[in-house]
Formats: structure tokens, C-alpha cells, sequence
């Protein structure tokens, strides 16, 4: 077996195993997905290897295997001959220790043939031949050696190479011991494993974990074993089985898993499917035996468990029933309470679906002081929030129901414009710009996203006084300054990007204030001789990006497919940015750009001198001088080409 000069054991890791796709393939070549990380968690570099590749194997107690040239020969470089008899030495120690040791002779011979199985330049063919070979040495003492550092990866060999009978027989040997396993350091790996590539057996291996889900939970290394499961594995009736527990003790009694059609559909509504049709006081003990599970939860934050998709998805479902109790004082006493538990631990539970609707619903219902309590446990992570799709939506309900808009404009509008140079890079941080100034836009926001934002809009109405667009305007004050000053000093940067240009577009037409700096800036960058003399650093204008966004502004708002019209926006003036540009940019740039690819630019600019209504507008006469005689003429010869035939005809009304 190859080995590096100094072999050593590798650190278990709760997040060292990738996982697999949604779609539950089972071809591990293909790229993996992992849990998505709680926004209060250092981002790390995406590098993490898989459990049973990458370093060599130690001998299960942390014992280093050395070979000739390792630390003991560095240390007696001078003596040879001592060397030699030292490594000889400690090579036979450690030959005895592995000797007496149980399955010692087992475990050598299968780890000569995993040598071979694990090689990654191996063909498909001879992967295959070896597997079966190390299934052949292995079969029928899984159970006995699967706990062992060593004996785990090769196990784990099997089932990531082997077909879909290598697994299936792995999975049936270790039947009835998978809690077990989930909870130890090494083969929780193959736990994982297991339930990402053998979907025949993931239904019994979850339901081994019934009755201890949260105990598992709070484990050291259950707990990834079982948030993998739930978040990337698992489908909606499997998810119920691990949820039922949240339920309580009286839940399960009155509830049997058949594992019939009907028993799935009623298990896949949830904790609703279960209380359907239930008394009050049946109802009444459930929700306070799941109000206890949950505070247990929430009471023990440096477990981890607090920021995995099954405590939120059971939080969630909690809210949900509680919101349905007739009466309003109970109502709002449940609520209290389980808010009151996980009030400090709401930033570990923004990046996923349930998790940040429940902190919503937060928002939306509760108090001032509430609201106040939130914004100061997210706070510290807003710019992470920013670049998550599901967090992000937790600030955006912020500005949407927070009335105390000096609040939110000091706590998380600023945090959220001091990140721009960073954030806008992505289209999550793209959005959470364009959101403080044009919010709910559909330019940028999916109708899914709209309509979650939506769903707090009813409770809004009831628990906020200040009306939506005098809230909406304030926000967009507070953040319109900073956005422009960003705009007006990183113009090349901003502009350059394609995703940046949008940001830069939505800010210039519905932000408020002076905006003469940003405007300034943005038309010198048009000014640099055109077309460019470096043709490895072209004019900005060639940029296909770059020609929508002056177009834009220079048009003063967007095209309308309803009224097949421009819709100006009030807050910005497109023709006080035209003349800047023909006064800056100069008339042989704008005689360039309008016979190559700015045509469309150019006739946009004719256009807003026209709609001025202005006979002696000096813009409009510079225009008509530059661009009439030889130049029309240029044009009409290639009238076919993008843009020629617009402009012709905005020449000729000028």
C-alpha cells in the first residue's frame, strides 16, 4: 500500500463528509450538495474531503506509521546503521500490537485489497474486481470490525465503488445497529453513506433513530448524521418519521407507522396531518410535550442542533398549530414562551426555509421590544444574511414590517450598504442592494420570492401603524446616500461587472438625493477615446452590459411589455444625464458609438432631447449638427445593421 513519509491520523470532522444530490443518485462521481451553513458560522474554503479518502490509515489507536526517512531517521541522520535498527524495532512492536488485536488477520487482508480498490487513476473494470474481492474478505463480520477507524473506511470503500448488491448487503448486516453507529467518531460516515446511496434501506435505517431523534440530536456525532439525512437525503414521508418525535411520547402511541399509502400521505402534512380531527385537550398536551422539545433544543445552543433544518422545519409547524388555537390569550402565551427560549439563537436559523420563516413570523407578530431583540441578534451577521437566499428574506420583512425605521436604518441598512463593494458580486447580495431602493421589483425578484415576502403581509397590516410606502420612502433615504457615494468612487469596478451594472442602474433611477457625483462619474468613464487605442483593454461601451445600462439612463427608466412604453422614474432626471453626457463624451465619441455597437445609446439620446420639448435646447442642436450630413448618410448605407434604423429615424425628428 503507498504511503506518504509520515502517516497520520486524520481529525474527525462533523462536516468532513460531502453529500450527495436531492435527486438521491447514487453515483458518487457526481458533484455533491452539502447542508447550507448557518450564517453565524467563519465561511472555510471548500475543500473538505470525503471520510475514506486522503490520508493513509494509522492502526486504529492514533500509532504512526513511519517508513525509512521519517522523523526517527531525521533525528539519527548522522548514525545509519541506528537507524535502520530503530526502524526495525518499532516496525515489529507495531507488527505485535496489530497481531493481538481481534480480526487482525481480517483487516490485513482486507486492507491489500482496498489498497488496490481505492486507487483513483484504476479503471472501472479492475475497481469493480477489487470491491467484490473485499466484499468476498469482509462478508458476514461487518458488524464486528465497522467501528474501527481503519476497518470503517474500508467499509466505506465498499459502498461508495461497490454496485447496488455490495451495498444492500452491507446495509442488511448492519441492520439494528445504525444508532449505534450514527455515534461513533468513525463509521458515522458510512451511516451517511448508506442513506445517500442505498434508497431501498434509508426507510429503516431512519426509523431505527425514532424515540432518540433529539437525543441523537444533541450528540456530538449523531447530529450531522441526522441533519444530512432530513436536509439532502430524505423525502417527505421519511422526514415525518424523524419528526415525530418532536411530537411527544403521547404522538407516537396514537400514531402507528403502517408504511401504507395512506399512513405516508397523512405523515407527509406533518404535525397538521397528526392533529387533524383530535380533541382540544389532545391537541393542548401534544403542542406543550413539542413546546418542551424544542426548549430542550434551544437550551443547549452549543450542541449544534439549533441551526439544523429539523428543529426548524418542527418549529415551523409549531407556530403554525399555534396560530390556529381559538383562544387569543393561550395563543399568545405559546408564543411568548417559545420565543422567549430561542430569542438569542434566531441568527442560527435564517438560512434555511423554515427557519427563516419562523424568524419572520417573528417579526411580523411581535413587539416593538421584540422586534427590537431580533434586529440585535442579527445584526452581527447581516452581511453574511445578505448572500444567503433564505436569510436575506429575514431582513427584508425587517424593512418591510419595522416601523422604527431609524432603527433598521442604523442596524441594518448601513451594514447592508457598507458590504456593497463586496455583496453586489453575487446575485443574493445583488438583491439586497436593489431591494432598499426598489423593493419587491419583479426585474429582480422571482414571483416565489415575492410571494414568500407576501406571507407576512396580512399579519403587517394588524401589528404595524406606520403605512407601507411612508416606511418604504424612509428606508430608501436612509440608504440612497451611501449607495451613490459607492457608485460615484468604484464606477469602473461596478460598472464593469455585468451583475454590478444592474445594482448601478435600479440606484440611479430610484434612489433619493444628489446624485450629481454618481452622475458625473459614470458618464467620465464614456469619455476615454472610442474606439479604444489598446485592444486588450476595450472602450466600456463594447460591453453588451455596459450599452443596456447607459441606455437606461439615458431613456430614464425601464421599458414596459404591458404598456409597450418607457415608465420614467420620478426620482431621476434622464435628461439632465443626457446633456451631461453629450457635453463630456464629445462629439466624436458619439459620432463613433452611433455608427458601431452604441447605436442603440445614441438613439436613446435623441430621444430624451425630443421629449424635452425643447426647440433651443443646445444639446438638441448639437446633436442634429453631429450626427446629420455625412454621418446620416454613413448610417443609411448599412441601415440593416442593430440599431441604424431607430437612430435614422430619431435623426430625422431632431
Amino acid at each position: 500500500m503507498p504511503t506518504n513519509k509520515t502517516s497520520l491520523k486524520r481529525p474527525a470532522s462533523s462536516h468532513a463528509e460531502p453529500k450527495a444530490k436531492k435527486a438521491h443518485s447514487a453515483n458518487p462521481s457526481e458533484k455533491t450538495t452539502k447542508r447550507s451553513r448557518p450564517v453565524t458560522q467563519p465561511l472555510q474554503a471548500d475543500d473538505e474531503a470525503s471520510s475514506d479518502e486522503g490520508d493513509d490509515l494509522d492502526n486504529g489507536d492514533g500509532e504512526v506509521e513511519l517508513e525509512e526517512g521519517g522523523e526517527e531517521a531525521v533525528r539519527s541522520s548522522k548514525d545509519p546503521n541506528a537507524t535502520r535498527e530503530s526502524h526495525q524495532a518499532q516496525k515489529q512492536l507495531q507488527q505485535q500490537r496489530r497481531a493481538a488485536k481481534p480480526h487482525s488477520a481480517l483487516l490485513a487482508e482486507a486492507k491489500k485489497a482496498w489498497s488496490l480498490a481505492r486507487q483513483k487513476n484504476t479503471s472501472k473494470e479492475e475497481r469493480t474486481k477489487h470491491v467484490k474481492s473485499l466484499m468476498d474478505i469482509v462478508r458476514g463480520q461487518v458488524t464486528d470490525i465497522v467501528f474501527k477507524h481503519d476497518a470503517s473506511r474500508i467499509i466505506q470503500t465498499i459502498v461508495k465503488h461497490g454496485g447496488t448488491k455490495e451495498r444492500n448487503e452491507i446495509a442488511s448486516e448492519l441492520k439494528g445497529h445504525y444508532q449505534a453507529l450514527a455515534q461513533n467518531k468513525y463509521s458515522k460516515f458510512l451511516v451517511t453513506k448508506l442513506i445517500r446511496l442505498c434508497p431501498t434501506h434509508r426507510t429503516s435505517i431512519l426509523l431505527e433513530f425514532q424515540g432518540n431523534v433529539r437525543r441523537l440530536l444533541l450528540h456530538r456525532e449523531a447530529s450531522s448524521v441526522l441533519a444530512d439525512a432530513f436536509e439532502l437525503y430524505a423525502n417527505a414521508y421519511e422526514r415525518s418519521l424523524l419528526l415525530k418525535d418532536f411530537y411527544g411520547k403521547e404522538a407516537s402511541l396514537f400514531t402507528v407507522t403502517t408504511g401504507s399509502t395512506e399512513d405516508k400521505e397523512k405523515s407527509k402534512l406533518g404535525l397538521a396531518g397528526l392533529l387533524r380531527g383530535t380533541d382540544k385537550d389532545r391537541k393542548r398536551r401534544v403542542l406543550s410535550a413539542m413546546k418542551e422539545n424544542l426548549i430542550s433544543i434551544f437550551n443547549n445552543p452549543d450542541k449544534g442542533a439549533v441551526s439544523h433544518a429539523i428543529v426548524h422545519r418542527a418549529l415551523w409547524e409549531y407556530l403554525i398549530a399555534v396560530d390556529e388555537i381559538g383562544d387569543e390569550a393561550e395563543r399568545e402565551k405559546l408564543r411568548r414562551d417559545i420565543f422567549e427560549s430561542c430569542q438569542d439563537v434566531l441568527a442560527e436559523m435564517v438560512h434555511t426555509k423554515d427557519g427563516s420563516r419562523a424568524v419572520r413570523d417573528f417579526i411580523a407578530q411581535g413587539s416593538a421590544k421584540d422586534r427590537k431583540h431580533i434586529i440585535k441578534a442579527i445584526k452581527p451577521h447581516v452581511e453574511r444574511m445578505c448572500t444567503d437566499d433564505e436569510a436575506q428574506l429575514v431582513l427584508f420583512t425587517a424593512l418591510d414590517v419595522i416601523d422604527d425605521t431609524k432603527l433598521t436604518a442604523k442596524s441594518l441598512v448601513a451594514d447592508v450598504t457598507s458590504a456593497a463593494s463586496t455583496i453586489y458580486k453575487s446575485p443574493q447580495g445583488r438583491r439586497s442592494l436593489i431591494y432598499l431602493v426598489s423593493p419587491r421589483t419583479r426585474r429582480h425578484f422571482t414571483p416565489a420570492q415575492i410571494s414568500l415576502l407576501a406571507e407576512t403581509d396580512l399579519i403587517r397590516a394588524k401589528t404595524s401603524k406606520k403605512d407601507d410606502k411612508v416606511r418604504s420612502e424612509e428606508i430608501r433615504k436612509a440608504a440612497s446616500e451611501s449607495l451613490l457615494r459607492w457608485i460615484s468612487e468604484k464606477t469602473v469596478d461596478i460598472v464593469r461587472d455585468p451583475g454590478g451594472s444592474l445594482v448601478v442602474g435600479e440606484v440611479m433611477l430610484y434612489a433619493e438625493g444628489d446624485k450629481s457625483d454618481a452622475s458625473a462619474a459614470l458618464v467620465t468613464l464614456m469619455s476615454s477615446s472610442y474606439p479604444s487605442e489598446d485592444p486588450a483593454n476595450p472602450h466600456l461601451i463594447t460591453l453588451p452590459h455596459v450599452s443596456r445600462l447607459y441606455k437606461l439612463l439615458v431613456q430614464g427608466g425601464h421599458f414596459s411589455q404591458i404598456t409597450k412604453s418607457i415608465e420614467r422614474s420620478p426620482l431621476f432626471s434622464p435628461l439632465e444625464f443626457a446633456v451631461k453626457f453629450i457635453d463630456v463624451v464629445g462629439r466624436d465619441n458619439i459620432v463613433v458609438m452611433a455608427q458601431e455597437e452604441a447605436a442603440f445609446v445614441v438613439a436613446a439620446l435623441c430621444e430624451t432631447v425630443l421629449a424635452s420639448d425643447q426647440e433651443g435646447l443646445p444639446a438638441r442642436k448639437l446633436l442634429k449638427s453631429w450626427l446629420g450630413g455625412d454621418v446620416k448618410q454613413q448610417l443609411a448605407k448599412d441601415s440593416e445593421q442593430r440599431g441604424r434604423k431607430l437612430l435614422l429615424e430619431q435623426i430625422a425628428a431632431l
